[in-house]
């Protein structure tokens, strides 16, 4: 391991953290997890075990990452983002072992709070929206709207969810309540989806 000698975040012994990257206070960095140059880990966050932070990944506060995810060059998780086990982002749209293709990197963006499930695949270029959720297994190959359920191969909006992560009624024209804890949200003539206050 790498580190500072006084910091306020747990780096198992391990794990690896390179020089140059920064790590917020609260994190917790579980076994055999490797946080690469340059990359930015915010504050309270929970990296569990065999995780891969690339160069350049940045990770807002309060994010959680599960075993068995590689977090690559190009995604960027707001706060609150939950990546579930073996989760797989992409980085580059054609690779090929031979060929290096590092300057096509595409960029991923998982909005703030947003939820992904266990073994669900992100191609790269594609962003999920703020407190999305994508279910177990999905293929995400489109740009998952805020507060959008998605799942399948390909992933596809099968209905909406609240911040709590309870799924919401159908929209009927009106306003829906969350049945769990009474956040009330409209859609309206785009097909956006937005809390009302």
């Amino acid at each position: 391991m790498s580190a500072e000698a006084e910091k306020d975040y747990f780096v198992h012994e391990s794990s690896y953290v390179d020089e140059g990257c920064r790590i917020g206070g609260g994190t917790k960095i579980w076994h055999f997890s490797h946080i690469m140059k340059d990359a930015v880990v915010g504050k309270n966050c929970n990296i569990g075990q065999n995780v891969v932070i690339s160069p350049g990944v940045v990770l807002g506060d309060g994010v959680k990452i599960q075993n068995n995810v590689s977090v690559y060059t190009g995604v960027i998780c707001e706060d609150g983002v939950f990546l579930g086990p073996s989760c797989v982002f992409t980085n580059v749209i054609n690779p090929r072992a031979f060929i290096e293709r590092k300057h096509e990197y595409r960029r991923t963006v998982v909005g703030r709070g947003a939820s992904i499930g266990a073994n669900a695949t992100i191609v790269c270029g594609h962003d999920i929206g703020k407190y999305a959720f994508v279910g177990a297994g999905a293929v995400v190959t489109k740009d998952v709207p805020d507060y959008a359920l998605v799942y399948g191969s390909p992933a596809s909006v099968r209905g909406y969810v609240c911040e709590c992560g309870t799924k919401l009624p159908e929209f009927d024209g009106g306003t829906v309540v969350c049945p769990a804890c009474g956040k009330r949200y409209e859609k309206d003539e785009n097909n956006i989806v937005k809390e009302i206050f």
